[in-house]
């Protein structure tokens, strides 16, 4: 498949994956409403891959839209990444993230339906384990979501799943993703959180180039080595060549779930320690209250990604923070120059 529509391919991981996509030699359609990411993103991919993706700013949850840029790409198969991701900001709105996630996956699954295309990579994510305990594998059963944003890639798993079951010309490959971390090794595209960081590495990475005055660590008496919080954190460049691998995938018609991560943890006082050992960055930090909600240790079994898809995560931490300082001191105030 060579004509790829990509919903959200202006974002962190979407950009990624549209440079990964062109590199391979597809032809690459975006549609993004921009409500999270920048119109600029798309000069960067063009200067990375010498080759510009056509876009189309518009909602997944307009239809018509939809429609009208799968007909115009003549697209084979559709990269779904398109939703909103902030766990706290998913607690306090509820209704605008099932509104965004779960219906703006359900309108476009029906202009694929109208459009006869049939193939989709789904952007989907660890939470929906749940509390279980890791290794997480695929086999295991989707757990109960601990906020709005985890019950929503859960949700819209089910529809696919039951899509697949349903029509049996659909195939569908739902990515379980666990930390991405790191930045284009030009220094062109990173991540740009809006406000103040949710994830881990962004939040460090704004501390050392001074934007933030420092790093609040939640919890250091967890059962871990060290007492703080373990997570298994992958390259976004091994996560958009894991996006391009899975198409493969879809050549067989049905459901299919791998996860991607490296298959072990780093905790967040040995993500800190990493950052200023490579970096030469001081990242002042205190140590806070555990988060409700937080769990001990959250690593992915990996091993089925490999197997089928020919894909590991194999990039050293070290250059993840190589990748990731190179992206936040070129770029202090991210996109917005």
């Amino acid at each position: 498949m060579k004509r790829i529509l990509v919903t959200g391919g202006t974002g962190y991981i979407g950009s990624h994956t549209v440079v990964e996509l062109l590199q391979a030699g597809c032809e690459v359609t975006i549609v993004d409403n921009l409500s999270n990411s920048f119109r600029v993103v798309l000069e960067r991919i063009a200067s990375i891959s010498g080759r510009v993706p056509d876009f189309i700013e518009g909602d997944i949850r307009d239809r018509a839209v939809m429609e009208a840029a799968l007909k115009h790409s003549q697209a084979e198969a559709v990269i779904h990444f398109a939703g909103l991701k902030a766990v706290g900001e998913s607690v306090e709105q509820p209704l605008k993230y099932y509104d965004n996630n779960v219906n703006g996956t359900l309108v476009l699954c029906e202009a694929m339906n109208a459009c006869g295309v049939k193939k989709l990579i789904f952007s989907s994510s660890a939470t929906v384990y749940g509390d279980a305990a890791a290794p997480y594998r695929e086999d295991m059963p989707l757990g109960r979501a601990t906020n709005p944003y985890g019950a929503s890639k859960a949700m819209i798993e089910r529809i696919l799943e039951d899509q697949c079951i349903a029509d049996s010309d659909w195939s569908v490959g739902a990515l379980r993703y666990f930390n991405p971390i790191g930045a284009h090794a030009s220094g062109l595209i990173g991540e740009d959180p809006q406000g103040i960081p949710n994830n881990l590495m962004p939040f460090i990475s704004k501390v050392a180039v001074g934007q933030l005055p420092q790093l609040s660590i939640f919890g250091d008496d967890y059962d871990t080595p060290d007492g703080t919080c373990i997570r298994d954190y992958l390259h976004v460049g091994d996560l958009a060549d894991g996006h391009a691998k899975a198409l493969k995938a879809l050549a067989t018609p049905g459901y299919h779930v791998f996860n991607l991560g490296t298959g072990r943890g780093y905790s967040v006082k040995e993500m800190v320690e990493t950052f200023q050992r490579v970096t030469g960055q001081a990242v002042p930090h205190v140590y806070a209250p555990r988060r409700e909600g937080d769990l001990a240790e959250v690593w992915a079994d990996a091993s089925k990604a490999k197997r089928e898809l020919g894909w590991s995560a194999d990039t050293p931490l070290e250059k993840m923070m190589e990748d990731t300082w190179r992206w936040q001191s070129g770029n202090p105030n991210g996109y917005r120059g």
